[in-house]
């Protein structure tokens, strides 16, 4: 039986794909195991949004002596670059030929599937990473045009799943004690409008299922948000909804954005952050933001200093811009690597200085315990999808009172409430 280790680069929709070719695998006969020193054969499931992760994973990748197979987003998008010549490639719309590939891999042959189909990946055997999270990709690819992404050079256009299927896999899930749904894509907002639904139809009939359990909603691109804000204010009243939205706001300054090709206004931006966080106190608010893009003047940085100053954003993603081959971006005036240096970190004291979160001590409420910490402690979110950890024995899986008695700067610690 020989063993195969997955290792996995990127957004949630990598690992839903890394849970799928695990479960297919195991189905085939194929041991999956956690560390690479004990492993016959290396699939890398890999990531192409960022410049950083992807000089990583080509250096870890000379530096592996064992059969590989390198999957996800760099393959599809990037397939004839010569530092992949001499290893098995499979694309993100071919992970169901996983097995094929493994063991046509270990015969000692190279192959390549990267054809792009509409393969619909859902309702396949999978191995979770965490028994009690079921993610959920809703759709493949976007519409968006960003001048700054190379991802849809992997994932291509939008091809929405149909709603009856990911409904079948939610309740599937539930079935085995899954406890949180994750939906994910490339933008979930874009769901459906290529076959005449829409996200909030798609949301509705899931929190329908009769079952103990949360819907957490991935990335939205604003644009959608804008368009769908009163149908997300009358969603996320559901007790089933985690009262947490990524929505990427990426600059504060509409010039930028043009640059960026995002299709709406700061001002529109702002309307419907403050229009939802007024009708959902509870609601937590994530957001990107990429520093230093082309032609960023010092006045126009500080408008996205002003819109965080403002904002108070609870999680903020920082990112340097750095060119992506192919994209219209790379081909702007850059800027200098300093700047941008100087930029980031001056963002991020920003928010370090903004973003107490001493409202949050003493702090009473349940949470869901739905991961495993370091020594006895064990982590679970709020319904605001906010970490907390406690201190305990056998608390996986378990719904607790907690009160939270200290902050630190990505998570709460909690007291368990007798």
């Amino acid at each position: 039986m020989e063993k195969i280790f997955i290792k996995t680069y990127g957004c949630t929709h990598n690992q839903s794909d890394s849970e799928f070719m695990a479960g297919l695998l195991e189905q085939e006969g194929f041991k999956l195991v956690d560390d690479e020193a004990s492993s016959d054969l290396i699939i890398i499931n890999t990531c192409t949004v960022k410049d950083p992760s992807e000089k990583k994973f080509f250096f870890e990748l000379e530096n592996i002596k064992k059969p590989v197979v390198v999957a996800g987003c760099i393959p599809q998008s990037d397939q004839n670059n010569p530092k992949l010549q001499n290893y098995s490639l499979v694309g993100v719309k071919q992970i169901e030929r996983i097995a094929e590939v493994v063991k046509q891999t270990l015969q000692g042959n190279k192959v390549r599937f990267l054809n792009q189909s509409n393969d619909q990946s859902l309702n396949l055997p999978r191995i979770r990473k965490n028994s009690l999270i079921e993610i959920i990709p809703i759709s493949s690819g976007c519409l968006g045009q960003c001048t700054f992404c190379k991802t849809k050079f992997a994932r291509g256009s939008l091809v929405s799943f149909k709603e009856e299927a990911i409904i079948k896999q939610a309740r599937a899930a539930l079935n085995e004690g899954v406890k949180e749904i994750w939906l994910t894509s490339e933008d979930t907002g874009a769901y459906g409008l290529d076959i005449k639904t829409t996200l909030p139809h798609l949301l509705k009939e899931l929190l329908k299922i009769n079952k103990d359990y949360k819907v957490r909603l991935g990335m939205i691109n604003p644009e959608y948000v804008i368009e769908y804000v009163d149908e997300l204010v009358e969603i996320y009243q559901y007790k089933k909804m985690f009262k947490f939205i990524h929505i990427p706001v990426q600059s504060g300054n509409d010039r930028i954005l043009k640059l960026m090709k995002r299709p709406y206004t700061i001002k529109d931006f702002r309307k419907v952050v403050h229009h939802m966080t007024k009708l959902i106190p509870t609601l937590t608010i994530s957001t990107d933001i990429i520093c230093g893009f082309p032609t960023e003047t010092e006045e126009e940085f500080q408008d996205t200093m002003n819109l965080v100053k403002e904002m108070k954003f609870p999680v903020l993603n920082i990112s340097k811009f750095y060119p992506r081959p192919r994209t219209l971006a790379a081909k702007m005036i850059p800027l200098d690597t300093m700047i941008k240096k100087a930029r980031s970190k001056k963002l991020t004291n920003l928010n370090k200085t903004h973003i107490s979160n001493a409202e949050w001590i003493g702090w009473e409420g349940e949470i869901i315990v739905d991961d495993v910490g370091n020594e006895d402690s064990f982590l679970g979110r709020t319904n605001s999808y906010r970490q907390i950890v406690v201190r305990g024995k056998n608390l996986f899986g378990k719904h607790l009172k907690v009160r939270v008695v200290d902050i630190c700067r990505d998570y709460f610690v909690g007291s368990k409430i007798e």
